[in-house]
């Protein structure tokens, strides 16, 4: 993860050394030669996921342009507001890794799980989140990723019995998801103090552009309002269809998705139809990116 990009820009390489320097431990050698178990541990992949969209974002900042907003689907919206320099990356790094602490932690605290839910439009999964929770169960929606793909979390009880109703509601699917904990659920709190007591001690600047804050899917323009945003996402959905839409409304006409892989850009053929996207993430694709 990382390392052809390391390997092929000096400037990548020089944000994976600061990784290891911030965090005092070998991130770059965990996120280049693995394990794979230890690195999807949430501590881990949460600033390996940061570091690489960074990189890519170091590599690529002179080729983009002139940008006028940005986005970050859960942990992506840290890189967002790095980007906009909201934040800096020192402490983006040290608020994420102990994000994905937190996170894991809450999750032993009171276990949950989370499933996708695929061709069941959003208001029948929240109908079907509601049965649930009448019953006495935690099951809420956690990502609106697109229309028709919903990511539902809760207790592991609550989430088993949503995927039966999401089926017989006439869902295609509804998928289990291999994870640590309830994201964005309230079973997340065990999570809140702590990542609201390391924020406290972070410097926040006003956006240089705006930033869409996936608790409100509204544009973000003053420092003041990123903290608790940020906090309150731990146990908020996130509204990520909503958000591109809002994107698309204040005049969003290319997207580019940077990191790993291309999960954002395959949910914009349905949440900003017609719009390119392209997605940034290897030494290839920024290759095809000068060109």
């Amino acid at each position: 993860m990382g390392r052809e990009l390391a390997n092929a820009f000096p400037e990548a390489a020089r944000v994976f050394e600061e990784a290891d320097e911030v965090l005092g431990v070998h991130l770059s050698r965990l996120a280049w030669e693995g394990p794979e178990a230890e690195l999807t541990l949430t501590k881990n992949a949460q600033p390996a996921l940061l570091v690489h969209s960074v990189a890519v974002l170091r590599v690529a900042g002179a080729w983009l342009g002139s940008v006028s907003m940005a986005a970050g689907h859960s942990l992506g919206e840290f890189t967002a507001h790095v980007a906009a320099g909201t934040l800096s990356f020192q402490d983006a790094l040290g608020a994420v890794r102990l994000r994905g602490e937190l996170m894991f932690a809450a999750g032993e605290q009171r276990p949950g799980t989370m499933a996708a839910i695929l061709g069941l439009e959003d208001e029948a999964v929240e109908a079907v989140c509601r049965a649930v929770g009448e019953g006495g169960k935690v099951c809420v929606p956690a990502n609106y990723n697109s229309s028709g793909q919903v990511v539902i979390s809760g207790e592991v009880a609550g989430v088993e019995e949503a995927m039966v109703l999401a089926k017989e509601a006439g869902a295609r699917k509804a998928i289990p998801l291999t994870v640590s904990g309830a994201f964005h659920s309230p079973l997340m709190a065990y999570a809140v103090e702590g990542l609201r007591e390391k924020l406290s001690e972070v410097n926040f600047s006003d956006p240089t552009y705006p930033v869409i804050s996936n608790v409100t899917a509204e544009p973000v323009v003053m420092g003041s309002q990123v903290r608790d945003l940020l906090v309150e996402q731990l146990t908020s959905p996130v509204r990520w269809s909503a958000s591109v839409e809002r994107m698309v409304g204040l005049g969003a006409e290319r997207f580019v998705e940077l990191g790993p892989g291309s999960v954002l850009c395959g949910l914009n053929r349905r949440n900003a139809r017609g719009l390119p996207c392209v997605s940034l993430g290897s030494p290839t694709d920024l290759d095809t990116l000068e060109s």
